[in-house]
């Protein structure tokens, strides 16, 4: 079958699957718009907005992971810095910073080429990875906007595993 030949069934589509993965953890979602779906979670260290976007030109699910950091541009060289490093640890997905408004988000990308569904499980590990990422991530882009750290410092802060509790 040729890529032509394939018609896009709406129950199959990766937006209806995020939707009801939302609905089953009883999550604030909207359609935001016809190809994107969007998902407000509450983490340990502030609030995430998921946005997942249908981009039918490349048969990609798009994932933007985003909160609530503004970036003063006197720590960008740092933070650019610091997000560069962080993406050397993950396997999948990436940090960006917008040089516009200095935003910090994640993202990540699911290819579905030729038709191909998405399954429940693609969309819940995409949106597990983001929200793990940005929580574990989190205080070490805020040790550096607002502690004034390095990215170096903040770094090893992160990568610091604590096991138990206290």
């Amino acid at each position: 079958m040729s890529h032509l030949d394939i018609t896009t069934d709406s129950r199959n589509s990766p937006l209806a699957v995020v939707e009801e993965i939302a609905a089953s953890n009883n999550w604030s979602f909207e359609r935001s718009a016809e190809d994107e779906v969007t998902i407000l979670s509450r983490g340990q260290w502030t609030d995430y907005q998921l946005s997942f976007t249908w981009m039918d030109e490349i048969d990609a699910l798009h994932l933007a992971c985003a909160f609530d950091m503004k970036v003063p541009e006197a720590r960008r060289g740092e933070v650019q810095r610091l997000v560069a490093a962080i993406n050397e640890q993950l396997w999948i997905g990436h940090f960006d910073v917008w040089p516009a408004t200095g935003s910090i988000m994640y993202r990540q990308a699911l290819l579905l080429p030729g038709g191909l569904s998405a399954s429940p499980a693609q969309c819940e590990l995409m949106l597990e990875g983001a929200l793990h990422a940005c929580e574990r991530y989190y205080p070490a882009l805020q040790f550096v906007v607002w502690a004034g750290k390095t990215a170096s410092e903040a770094m090893t802060a992160a990568m610091f595993d604590t096991e138990g509790e206290a």
